[in-house]
Order: structure tokens, then sequence, then C-alpha cells
């Protein structure tokens, strides 16, 4: 976690802090519940339970990522957070946001991939400035399925230099029905893990996802088939198709 990430679409991984609240038919088989819980011991998933906070060293690790890309003249990812939710309402989220944004400021060699399923708070959640600033923000939402379309809606009433969707993990078709206008970038992924779900015509879902994104000009990227393990899968009909977008 941090400076190697198993998420074929980012460089790093960046949690402000750990612990979230399942809102969602995705959520079922959270990963960052399942390690918090039984790796490590802590009970921080809940909307009454405590989050964790991380250290100083932990926080000043995306200035050592800046710093390299500086160096390296090419932009450095960050997906944030593999953790958390970095829109969720929670003291501790709330009290830490601000930290937060003045860190992805000090860092503008990295390009920060913001992804939420709290589509409702991102507007709430953006600091001062946010207009004429920022341009090293990707902000992004996470569906399932049909019922979390309304996330798109609100995602692209907020300006922002690449607006994403985290279609992962797949449980539901929405392959026709996600509108494209005002989206730079869509992600597909079928859960991975123990007791993953697999449902029936996810590849159908997949390829026509890919067919109107080239159409519209969207950058598509296929991350996995449903699987027990993450990275198992990674091609449909045997092409490899891992498109990023160009802000």
């Amino acid at each position: 976690m941090g400076d190697k990430t198993a998420i074929a679409w980012t460089n790093h991984t960046f949690n402000p802090w750990w612990g979230c609240t399942k809102i969602d038919p995705g959520c079922a088989h959270c990963y960052a519940e399942t390690f918090a819980h039984n790796r490590i011991g802590l009970d921080i998933w809940g909307p009454n339970k405590p989050r964790r906070e991380l250290s100083d060293k932990h926080w000043s690790e995306p200035m050592r990522w800046n710093e390299a890309a500086k160096r390296d003249g090419k932009t450095h990812r960050v997906f944030c957070g593999s953790m958390c939710d970095w829109a969720e309402d929670h003291p501790k989220a709330n009290s830490l946001r601000p930290r937060l944004w003045s860190l992805i400021w000090a860092t503008p060699y990295l390009t920060w991939q913001l992804l939420t399923k709290r589509a409702d708070r991102i507007a709430n959640c953006l600091p001062m400035g946010w207009n004429s600033g920022y341009r090293n923000v990707w902000l992004g939402v996470s569906i399932s399925e049909a019922k979390g379309l309304w996330r798109r809606d609100e995602l692209v009433q907020v300006p922002a230099v690449v607006r994403f969707i985290s279609y992962e993990p797949a449980l539901g078709d929405i392959s026709a029905t996600l509108d494209l206008h005002g989206i730079d970038w869509v992600i597909f992924g079928g859960e991975s893990g123990p007791g993953h779900r697999a449902p029936d015509g996810w590849q159908d879902w997949a390829r026509l996802m890919r067919d109107r994104c080239a159409a519209s000009g969207v950058a598509f990227f296929f991350k996995q088939s449903p699987a027990p393990r993450t990275e198992m899968g990674t091609t449909l009909d045997g092409v490899t198709l891992r498109e990023f977008p160009q802000p």
C-alpha cells in the first residue's frame, strides 16, 4: 500500500484515514473492510465506529512521490483512497479532509484520482479555490448497477479536468444506459476475491461499454474479469484494453 499497489489504473495509493460505511450492493464484499478486520484487527467500519488516523510519516509520502515525478518528468497517479471514501460524512473524515486538500495542492506533479460512492457529497467537500486550481485532480464515482446511475448525474455538475466512472464491481447492466456526456474515462472491472459475483452477461456489458466509449472518444480501461484474485482475466476478447484519459 502506498509505493506499490495492485490496482492497475494507478501508480500509488494514499489514504488520509482508514474506515468507511457500506452504502451500496457493490460494498458487500469490501476488500478494505476485510483487510482492516482480518489482517489488522481493526473495527472501523460503520457510521458510529472510529476511523484509523495515520502518522505524519504516512502523510509525507506523497511529497516524496511528487519529487520523484518532478525529477522523472512524468506524472504519477495517486488513488485516494483504497481504505476509505474521501467524501464520507464522518466526524474524523470531515476533520482530516482539509489536510488532504492542502497535500494535494502541495503536490502538483501528482495526479490525484479521487473516487467516491457519495456523489451527492462531492460539491460540499471541495476546497475553496476549486475552480481556479487543483488541475491535478480527477474526480470519479463508482457505479455497480442501474440504481447507482444517479451518481454520474451528480458528477457532471462539478467542474473537473477529468471525470471518470468506475464500473466495478460490475453487478448490473448499465452498458447501454450510462450517459457518457461529460465523462472522460470508464473503468470496467468484475468483482475479485473470495465469494466474487459473476453475473450472467457481464462480458456483453463490457463489450458494449468498450464500443460506446470508442464511439464517444472516452478512454476505456478493462481491469479484469470476475475472479477469485485481483488481476485475473485482464483481457477482453483476447485484447488488453488499458486506456487513460488525456486532460
